[in-house]
């Protein structure tokens, strides 16, 4: 399954880029967890299932004049793991511009995505890949 999560990531990653919510739950299994608990942002939570993942989504691109995602070098970690670091890329509507770096660990299962946990840092996403993985 060399690359093939990897290549899933990529497709969620441009169906949010794109701000289309059902390309990519499409990638993601209806079971599906996204931990954004250890952001520093008012959106801290645990997000489970599509209905979840969808509301959350739809509710962070809102605030948004423009959010895009840049992936750097995502790294499969076992047959069914990724770690993605990236950067966010977003503008307010008053016109001004930030970044946000994170990093993901992505599992899978039958081609699916059936968690995204997010990190500060890299390290820390790796670390905790090989911990739990």
């Amino acid at each position: 399954m060399s690359g093939e999560n990897i290549e899933v990531v990529r497709r969620s990653t441009d169906a949010y880029n794109r701000r289309d919510l059902d390309g990519l739950l499409e990638t993601w299994a209806p079971e599906a967890v996204l931990d954004w608990s250890r952001s520093r942002g008012p959106e801290a939570g645990v997000y489970r299932g599509h209905d979840q993942i969808r509301a959350f989504v739809h509710d962070f691109l809102g605030a948004w004049e423009d959010a895009r995602i840049e992936l750097d070098d995502p790294v499969e970690v076992g047959g069914d793991v990724v770690v993605v670091e990236n950067v966010t890329h977003l503008r307010g509507r008053d016109g001004i511009e930030t970044q946000a770096r994170s990093a993901w660990v992505v599992t899978f299962s039958g081609g699916r995505q059936t968690s995204l946990t997010l990190y500060q840092t890299k390290e820390e996403a790796l670390e905790a890949a090989r911990r739990d993985g």
